[in-house]
């Protein structure tokens, strides 16, 4: 007596694509996630693996600790790097950061 009864209504038209149209803010914000974040993330981790696999011998380099030398000899994944006069340190190749242009650490 006191609760009514709650009666079912037929769905609206187009409930169909309107599950579509939830998705479609899911949708975009993946798609700006993958060109601001991952897309370029993924360029920059190509970049490297160029850069360290054109690693010779010769070249001039910075260290991850920011530590400036000269590449004396090469080996698999170890760089020997000269940072002073009758100074080497070895390091492992992913602890290079940058390559720079011959003759900087002259000038430096």
């Amino acid at each position: 007596m006191w609760i009514s009864n709650a009666f079912a209504q037929a769905p609206a038209a187009g409930a169909d694509a309107g599950g579509l149209m939830s998705f479609l803010p899911l949708i975009l914000m993946f798609a700006v996630l993958y060109f601001i974040m991952i897309r370029p993330q993924m360029k920059r981790q190509k970049e490297t693996k160029a850069m360290l696999a054109a690693l010779a011998v010769g070249d001039e380099v910075v260290t991850v600790g920011g530590i400036f030398g000269k590449v004396s000899a090469l080996k698999d994944d170890v760089v020997t790097v000269e940072i002073a006069a009758n100074t080497q340190v070895q390091l492992q190749k992913g602890a290079i950061t940058t390559v720079l242009p011959k003759g900087t650490l002259k000038s430096a």
